[in-house]
């Protein structure tokens, strides 16, 4: 059983407070979301987030394919982490670690995503093909987008 990490930090020039409430609120991941995702909540955004919510999600992959995707908020420290992992969906595994960090001048963001693929070894072959060059896209829409939204570190 391969678990795959992926491991991504960003910058951003506001204060704890202003990340967090942006960051904490589900409705915002449309936002930092490709368009071609096909990004829907389905329920489950409509309170602040806390321990043993669970988040439905439409989302639109690779070749417009709608996926669910069902995640609970398993783990919260008010301003400092949440965790969410996967209950439905299209990975095996999906354990997604939000940290935040006051430095000077700003917030450090970081996200720590543990996840394993389906499908043995076809998984595991399609894995540096489609899966983590997709995922490593994603996420750099997301830092760009949060850059446009608030801003860059000097």
């Amino acid at each position: 059983m391969k678990i795959f990490t992926l491991h991504s930090k960003q910058n951003l020039p506001i204060s704890m407070t202003e990340a967090w409430d942006f960051l904490s609120d589900p409705r915002n991941l449309k936002t930092i979301t490709p368009d071609y995702m096909g990004f829907e909540i389905l329920s489950g955004a409509d309170r602040p987030m806390y321990a043993g919510q669970i988040i439905q999600y439409i989302v639109t992959p690779v070749l417009g394919i709608k996926t669910k995707w069902v995640t609970e908020i398993t783990h919260v420290k008010e301003g400092i982490y949440f965790v969410d992992e996967q209950r439905f969906g299209p990975y095996s595994l999906w354990h997604h670690k939000h940290f935040l960090k006051e430095i000077d001048g700003g917030v450090e963001m970081e996200d720590i995503v543990d996840y394993k693929i389906p499908f043995g070894i076809i998984g595991r072959w399609m894995h540096p093909i489609l899966v983590r060059p997709k995922l490593k896209e994603i996420f750099e829409y997301r830092t760009n987008k949060l850059i446009e939204l608030f801003g860059e570190m000097k």
